[in-house]
Parts: C-alpha cells; sequence; structure tokens
C-alpha cells in the first residue's frame, strides 16, 4: 500500500474535546493537513473517530500470523494492536520474535510487540526456548519492542527473585512499561506486585480485584476474549476510572475476530449506559498514550488512521484508514496478504495404548474443574470407572481424560481427569497449550483420544476433532500456533471444527480455546503439564490418586 491524499466530510469525534461536530478532514500523503468545522453534526453523514486499539492480545491466539490478523481486525475499525509474542517465544524462542517482528513490518497496520518476560512460562513443563535476562534485553533494543510483556512470575514478583526484577529493571531504564499477569491479587499482595514496577493488570475477574489494583496505581485492561471474558464483571469501572482503562481480547480465536473486535466492546459499554465519550477514550486514546503508539488521533501533523462508521448506536464500521489510505470497506479487507514460511519445532511421538492405562489404587483422584469463560479451574475429587483395575473416562459423569503430550522430545504423556467439557464422546486435541505449547488432549475414550493425538503428532501440530473413529483437522505449520492460509479460509475452517466440537456435547463456547489454557500452570487451581498434575496455588506437582505414596 502507498501513502494517499485526500479529503472527507464527516461528523468528527472529537474524543478529549468531548465534542461531535460536522466536519472535514484533509490528508496529504497520509498526514493530516487541516480540519474544517462547520457546527452541529448531521445524522446524514457518517462518523469519524480514532480507530479502536486491542490493548493486549497474542496475535498467535488467533492462528494468523500478524498480517493476517490484521486484514481481519481493520474490517471492524481496529487500527493497532498491543501484542505480546510469547506463544512463539515459548516455541521458537528469539527466531520466533523476529519472525512475527518482519511479518508485522510488511503491513501498515500497527502492532507493537513486548519482550516476553517469562519463557519459559514456569519451570515445571517444557518448552522450546529460554529468553533470560540478556535476550530480553536485546529485544527491547529492537526496533517494534516498546515495552515488557506481562509478568506472569507473581511469586517471583513477590519474592524478589533477581532474574524477574532485572528484566523489569531493564525496561525501567528504558522508559517502558512493563505489563502484569496477576490473577486474584488483591490488598497488600497487589501493592507490592505494582511497586515492583508493573503497570497493568489483564487477569482482573471482579470488581473488588480491579479496584484493589487501581488503587495500587495500575490501569486495568478489561478483557473479552474467546474464553476469558471479564467485560460483564468489570464495565461498571468506566464510570469511575476511564482514565486508567482500556479494553482488550488477550487471546481471539479467528472466527471471533472474524465476527468482532472491539467494536463490540464498546457498543456494549455505551449501551450498558456508559458515557460516549469515555467508552472511546478507553477504546481508542488510552492505549495510544499509555504505550506511545505512533497512530493518529485526527490532529494535525498526525497520521490519518481512523474509523469511519454509520452511527454511534451499534458502531458499525463503513471504513478503516491506516496512513491515509482505505484499508477495510464495508467488511472487506483491502490489505493484501502477505506470503509466509512457516517454522516449527516438533519432536513428539505418537502415542500407544499402553500410554493411556491408569490403574487404579483404590481411592478417589484429583480432578480438574473447567470453567466455562474463566481460565480459572478448581479441584475436586470423584472416582472415575474402573474396568479390570484400569480407571477409563466416564462422560455420562462429565470425568473425562486430559492428556499433555511434550512436543519438543518424545516422552510419554502426562495424564488426569478433568470435568467441564461435557463430550459424551469423541476427543479433541490442539497444539496450541498455554505457554509452553505441548500438545494438549481431552478425550471422552481412548481410541478417539489416539487418533485425535496421533493425526496432530504426524502433521506437526493444528487443532483435531476425532469422533468414531474419524479425524478432522486444522494444520498449523507456523510453530504450531499459526497457519500460513489467508484469514478468511483459517476462521471457516475453524468455525467448522468448533461446531464438530460442539456436536460431541457439552456447553463450552470456546472448547478448543479452553483447552488450550488446561496446561497454563500459571493461572490456578490445578492445571496439566508434560511432566504431571500441577496445583498453581501452591506451585508444585501433586499425585492425580490420592492416597498415592
Amino acid at each position: 500500500m502507498t501513502q494517499a491524499s485526500g479529503r472527507i466530510e464527516a461528523n468528527i469525534v472529537a474524543i478529549e474535546a468531548r465534542s461531535i461536530q460536522r466536519g472535514a478532514l484533509e490528508w496529504r500523503d497520509g498526514v493530516i493537513t487541516g480540519r474544517e468545522t462547520f457546527g452541529a453534526p448531521d445524522p446524514r453523514l457518517p462518523y469519524l473517530l480514532p480507530g479502536f486499539v486491542d490493548a493486549h492480545v497474542h496475535i498467535e491466539s488467533s492462528m494468523l500470523v500478524p498480517s493476517e490478523f490484521a486484514r481481519l481486525a481493520v474490517r471492524h475499525g481496529t487500527v493497532a494492536a498491543v501484542s505480546d509474542p510469547h506463544e512463539i517465544a515459548n516455541v521458537l524462542g528469539m527466531d520466533g520474535v523476529r519472525f512475527m517482528l518482519d511479518n508485522a513490518a510488511r503491513t501498515p497496520f500497527h502492532i507493537l510487540f513486548g519482550a516476553p518476560s517469562c519463557v519459559p512460562a514456569t519451570a515445571f513443563e517444557t518448552a522450546g526456548a529460554t529468553l533470560d535476562v540478556a535476550a530480553v534485553t536485546r529485544l527491547l533494543d529492537m526496533p517494534g519492542v516498546g515495552y515488557l510483556s506481562e509478568m506472569m512470575n507473581f511469586p517471583g514478583v513477590l519474592a524478589g527473585d533477581g532474574e524477574v526484577l532485572a528484566k523489569i529493571a531493564a525496561a525501567r531504564a528504558r522508559g517502558l512499561p512493563v505489563d502484569g499477569h496477576a490473577p486474584g491479587m488483591r490488598g497488600e499482595e497487589a501493592r507490592r506486585y505494582a511497586a515492583a514496577g508493573i503497570g497493568t493488570d489483564h487477569e482482573c475477574s471482579s470488581l473488588e480485584e480491579a479496584e484493589d489494583k487501581l488503587a495500587a496505581g495500575m490501569h486495568i485492561l478489561i478483557r473479552e476474549g474467546s474464553a476469558a471474558r471479564n467485560f460483564d464483571a468489570l464495565h461498571p469501572l468506566i464510570d469511575h476510572y476511564p482514565e486508567r482503562l482500556m479494553f482488550c481480547s488477550d487471546d481471539k480465536h479467528p472466527d471471533d475476530l472474524a465476527a468482532g473486535h472491539i467494536d463490540q466492546l464498546v457498543a456494549r459499554a455505551v449501551a450498558a449506559g456508559h458515557d460516549l465519550f469515555d467508552v472511546l477514550r478507553v477504546a481508542c486514546l488510552n492505549p495510544i498514550a499509555y504505550y506511545r503508539l505512533p497512530v493518529g488521533q485526527l490532529r494535525a501533523g498526525d497520521s490519518f488512521d481512523a474509523a469511519l462508521l454509520e452511527n454511534l448506536v451499534d458502531f458499525p464500521v463503513i471504513a478503516t484508514f491506516l496512513g491515509g489510505v482505505k484499508a477495510a470497506e464495508r467488511g472487506q479487507t483491502r490489505l493484501a496478504s502477505v506470503p509466509v514460511t512457516p517454522a516449527n519445532r516438533w519432536h513428539a511421538r505418537a502415542i500407544v495404548p499402553d500410554d493411556l492405562k491408569l490403574l487404579s489404587n483404590g481411592q478417589p483422584v484429583r480432578v480438574i474443574e473447567a470453567r466455562d469463560g474463566e481460565l480459572l479451574t478448581r479441584e475436586s475429587l470423584a472416582r472415575p470407572r474402573c474396568v479390570d483395575g484400569v480407571l477409563l473416562p466416564d462422560p455420562e459423569r462429565d470425568l473425562l481424560l486430559l492428556l499433555v503430550l511434550n512436543r519438543y522430545q518424545a516422552a510419554p504423556p502426562a495424564l488426569a481427569f478433568i470435568k467441564g467439557f461435557g463430550l459424551k464422546r469423541g476427543a479433541l486435541a490442539s497444539s496450541v497449550a498455554h505457554d509452553s505449547h505441548n500438545l494438549v488432549a481431552v478425550g471422552a475414550s481412548h481410541e478417539d483420544l489416539m487418533l485425535a493425538v496421533n493425526s496432530l503428532v504426524a502433521g506437526g501440530g493444528g487443532i483435531a476433532v476425532a469422533d468414531a473413529g474419524v479425524v478432522h483437522s486444522l494444520p498449523l505449520p507456523v510453530a504450531g500456533l499459526m497457519s500460513d492460509a489467508d484469514g478468511d479460509t483459517v476462521a471457516t475452517r475453524y468455525g467448522e471444527l468448533d461446531a464438530l466440537a460442539h456436536g460431541l456435547g457439552g456447553g463450552l463456547r470456546a472448547p478448543f480455546m479452553t483447552l488450550s489454557f488446561m496446561a497454563l500452570l500459571v493461572i490456578p487451581e490445578l492445571k496439566l503439564s508434560d511432566r504431571g498434575l500441577f496445583d498453581g496455588r501452591d506451585f508444585r506437582f501433586v499425585e492425580m490418586r490420592t492416597g498415592a505414596p
């Protein structure tokens, strides 16, 4: 795309001035050169405002490379994203971050990447890389990197871990923001966490938690992704702290991104009765100011980055502009696809029937309880179905078998029982498994579980649905996380697999997204790594079988 010049007449939304006036805006070579105002808004004209910004997203979770993420996001008036590339960094290390930077540089969509702070996320799982203080410091000095990504090692922050604090200090020495990740943290611990130099949190699930972190000086990101959904709990904050909030998706699957983005949160917030200008400040301006994004705000001398909308009720997007060029128009992207050369790290071995044989000791087992719309899990006890001394999935009681398989070296799988998926038959498998991205799968039978897992082992990663001996899949050749296909193709195929997954039973809105977080050890209570069952409250492994030696 080339820079462009032009003139547009519209109802211009001045967020900081809290006004809407009919006017005209001119730009030359992508930069705003003049602006006129003519008086009261004309309801026959569209509305022009600064574009929306996703203040925290893992682009890899869209299963799209950055340039394809951009092609879908611009349809919804989004002009920028603040992205943490720690998913690909856990697989490919520095090379993975460079891949994201290089691909993003080939689109006019604004993407600011962070330097991943926690690779690996913990020492209790197998990952593909390690980013130490020296590596993080090198990343912080790279063009296109502008902050330290979410500090998930909150126990290390509170304990004063030297390496953790050194990474934070490296960002602060450069005047760069430090993102947080502290689910459930409140009170004095939240104050100490913020005092270490951490400025944001996107993990709040209650008003009380968010208010404690706001009191500690943090900015709060209201998250609404494919799995974690906190808008309903947190949107009342908009009335009281509009200058300290941002909207984000965190993790958004391709079909959801195709359907909507930050525009949906803006419409919901306005419909909930919040002041229009406060909502737009949260959606458009706060991320630009906090992360110092090179994104225009409809001022003379700014890049012409903007969204043109039919109305300010449900916010339908007519067009999105990037650098003065129309990047999308009426639901169609104008950004070109960028050729991709896949890179991966994959050494998983196929599983065999004996790998799934769990012998009973006559005692109850610990069970992971997944919850729809939450990354937090619960722990319970149950007695699974037992045949000839072997513990088996029991779909009638929603006791399914969860599996995590090391993708970086040949090793047997780790197993656990899980509730909440509700599958009546079949199995789901995915090489998207936060944060180390080993292969994770859940199944109502050994046979379909093996089929789903081994189809991905053979293909080098992806997502798969197995049912009655038949497997359907979406290959993800870029690090086992992203497709090399265009966004619409990936969104359509993902939607097909999602429908197949729902057809197996259960009520989870986003079963694949929920599955991908069942190996995320840094979020309590109980999760599964490739090395075993893990208690995220005490940061230690626990036995699945109670009473085990």
